[in-house]
């Protein structure tokens, strides 16, 4: 294709949004000729998005400050099927009341990366179970399923896959590409909306309401995927030996977001820079090219400004500096119940509640920066709670390692660097 000459598709292609487009050119000249409309569907499995949905949501955050309208699609209705796209096995079935519990998790998520309003490139947010819940099936079979091939869905890699791997795939299931095209062509109708944008592993699926778009109202729509992302290393990103990176704070502390992009593998510092933030990119490049470790931090604060917003980015990294900076050094003994000026590391209690390994709990609180160097500290010897030695790295530590009257446990790394965790 030619260099684009949208500033969306310009700025995405530079960042390295994109993987795939129906038709790179086309879209060029429809979006140099006004407002577009696109959307990106989220179906309600957890109430919250992880981190592994961000490159879609700074995408759409993308498209509003070029100037054109995001749509956000709450699948209300597909979340009653599961889509099977990248699954070995079918996802649990949920009931109305916790789909829409959900929904409003997911809502909130959105505040913070794109603005909702009534205006031209104001975002709006729509459930699909809108128009879902009222079709009839004998009408859609006639007047929608007859524009699908069965050969070609069955070549589709979301099926596949399963069928290669003789695991099953429910007709439920089967039946997903077909909702998944038919509210493309739903928005269109309702909406003027013009582009899906999705994951690669979408890419069939968004191809089918492309088509679908055409024959059923000879319409001309647009499909971009972008890129799965995974770690230098081959992680699936927004996966930790944690769980998953949870975008708001309730699940995940502003605190452990901006240490999981503290500990990016150098590998991936320039490129998740470019995704996750919104740096120029000439200061990106500089940034590449300096101190590793300070390019780290500058991406750990800016992601989190976004998620979080700036007082909580700016006390993450205070908090971090405390803790691996040197800031203050202490020897010897400390009163567990006075905090002696320690650095203190919020830690939701439920974490605590359940049960954490040592190993994962010297992670979070910062004196190790990866699992790795935890297990090798605890190895080492030089890991101790409460000053008593840890003696396995898969050793729980739960609510009773609080010393009496204290709603603190005190972490310390070698002699020199300690740390309270205080249960928030």
């Amino acid at each position: 294709m030619s260099t684009p000459r949208s500033d969306f598709l310009a700025a995405a292609l530079a960042r390295g949004f994109v993987h795939q487009c129906t038709d790179m050119d086309a879209l060029d000249e429809r979006l140099r000729a006004g407002a577009v409309a696109a959307y990106v569907g989220y179906d309600c499995t957890a109430d919250s998005l992880h981190v592994g949905s961000l490159v879609s949501i700074m995408l759409l955050r993308l498209l509003q400050q070029s100037g054109h309208k995001p749509i956000v699609l709450m699948g209300g209705g597909t979340t009653r099927i599961g889509d099977p796209s990248g699954k070995d096995e079918a996802r649990p079935l949920l009931d109305d009341s916790a789909i829409a519990r959900n929904m409003a998790g997911i809502r909130a998520v959105f505040a913070k990366f794109i603005d909702f309003g009534d205006g031209p490139s104001d975002a709006v947010m729509v459930n699909n179970a809108d128009w879902l819940d009222r079709l009839l099936y004998i009408p859609l079979l006639r007047d929608v399923g007859r524009h699908f091939s069965v050969n070609r869905m069955l070549a589709q890699d979301s099926v596949r896959l399963r069928l290669d791997r003789d695991q099953p795939l429910s007709f439920l299931e089967f039946n997903y590409t077909i909702l998944q095209a038919y509210d493309f062509v739903e928005l269109a109708r309702r909406l003027g909306c013009e582009m899906q944008i999705g994951g690669s592993d979408q890419w069939g699926n968004i191809v089918a309401g492309v088509e679908l778009g055409r024959r059923m109202q000879g319409r001309s729509l647009f499909g971009l995927t972008t890129p799965l992302i995974a770690t230098a290393s081959g992680v699936k990103m927004g996966k930790t030996a944690q769980g998953a990176v949870w975008l708001n704070a309730e699940k995940r502390s502003p605190y452990e977001y901006w240490q999981f992009w503290r500990n990016t593998e150098d590998a991936d510092v320039g490129r998740f820079l470019r995704l996750f933030t919104e740096l120029p990119l000439a200061e990106i490049a500089a940034l590449e090219k300096g101190d590793i470790n300070e390019a780290k931090k500058v991406l750990a604060t800016a992601a989190t400004v976004l998620c979080h917003g700036q007082g909580a980015a700016e006390g993450a990294a205070e908090t971090a500096e405390a803790v691996f900076g040197g800031l203050r050094v202490f020897h010897g003994d400390v009163d567990i119940t006075d905090d002696g000026g320690l650095p203190q590391v919020p830690i939701p209690r439920d974490r605590i509640e359940q049960g954490l390994p040592a190993f994962e709990l010297f992670v979070l609180a910062g004196l190790a920066s990866s699992n790795g160097e935890a297990r090798r500290l605890v190895r080492s010897g030089g890991a101790r709670i409460n000053d008593a030695l840890v003696a396995n790295e898969t050793q729980v530590v739960a609510l009773k390692n609080l010393r009496p009257h204290s709603r603190f446990i005190k972490l310390s790394a070698g002699r020199k660097r300690h740390v309270l965790v205080s249960l928030d």
